[in-house]
């Protein structure tokens, strides 16, 4: 979609000086990992449809299983390097239930012996083929996450609690996004991912520190329900007869939430300093019980 940039002199400017630039739904972002080698991955094995099709029946069913496995390998590697990314993004995460990435490497050994066995008959060089396969694709990629991080002394209950909460949060926020998707404003669209962002900070925040998912959970459910309702009603009355009054009150709503928002994870912040200096000042108060005296 096109989008028109001016500035405080270009023609139809107001002359004002420009508002700050506020952060986007881009800060942080990181290129990544799920592209390039892996989609080598699904277009290496395809010469193994012409081969199966141009051989006898032993010959079509081996390559044709060579390229199922191949390509359930390469997708399976994508799917690794998605949660790999998302278990890096957060700093309290649970290990992937199952390790999509080595799962990748074995079947990609697996394709490529059953490759050589159809080409050769032989079993030394495809046995070959396996190993060396198997090892280049765990070096290419690495294994998963094995072990969880940051949850040393964090309850799995309430993790869990969270993580769920989270997943529907972001469904909420995914269908704010199909709805002004809808709408075809670009300025509008930018408005919605400045409030994502900051609904993602709280997210972040919640995840850092589960026992605040009580206190965030109206943020989570009944706030974030509401504002998908009026997203999707707002664009149907935009799409209708583009209103500038609905469109004034909708962008009067984002800010009203991306404040609140950004309130409450600011809230949950000074709660945690607040925890840790009492738990300090409770830790001197017993030194000091006990004749151990903490120089300032």
């Amino acid at each position: 979609m096109a989008q028109r940039f001016g500035g405080k002199f270009s023609p139809g400017g107001d002359g004002k000086t420009p508002a700050p630039t506020q952060k986007g739904a881009f800060q942080g972002a990181r290129r990544t990992r799920a592209g390039g080698r892996v989609n080598l991955l699904f277009l290496a094995p395809l010469p193994l449809a012409i081969a199966a099709f141009t051989s006898g029946p032993t010959g079509l069913v081996l390559n044709l299983a060579a390229l199922g496995t191949l390509l359930l390998a390469a997708w399976l590697t994508r799917e690794g390097l998605i949660a790999q990314e998302a278990f890096e993004a957060r700093k309290v995460a649970r290990r992937p239930a199952f390790p999509r990435k080595i799962a990748g490497s074995l079947l990609t050994g697996l394709g490529l012996g059953i490759a050589g066995y159809a080409a050769s008959g032989d079993l030394f060089a495809p046995a070959a083929y396996a190993v060396v396969g198997t090892v280049l694709h765990f070096l290419a990629f690495g294994p998963d996450p094995l072990r969880d991080k940051g949850a040393e002394g964090i309850d799995t209950f309430q993790t869990d609690r969270v993580a769920r909460a989270i997943d529907e949060a972001e469904k909420h926020l995914a269908a704010m996004t199909d709805a002004m998707l809808r709408a075809g404003d670009r300025q509008l669209m930018a408005r919605l991912e400045r409030f994502q962002t900051t609904a993602r900070d709280l997210f972040r925040t919640v995840e850092n520190d589960p026992r605040d998912l009580t206190a965030a959970r109206k943020y989570l459910s009944v706030y974030l329900l509401g504002a998908r309702d009026a997203t999707v009603k707002f664009t149907e009355i935009w799409t209708r007869n583009r209103d500038p009054q609905a469109r004034a009150d909708y962008e009067a709503l984002l800010t009203d939430l991306e404040q609140n928002f950004a309130a409450r994870t600011q809230k949950l912040l000074l709660d945690d300093r607040s925890d840790l200096t009492v738990e300090i000042e409770v830790l001197r108060e017993r030194l000091d019980r006990e004749g151990v005296h903490l120089k300032e």
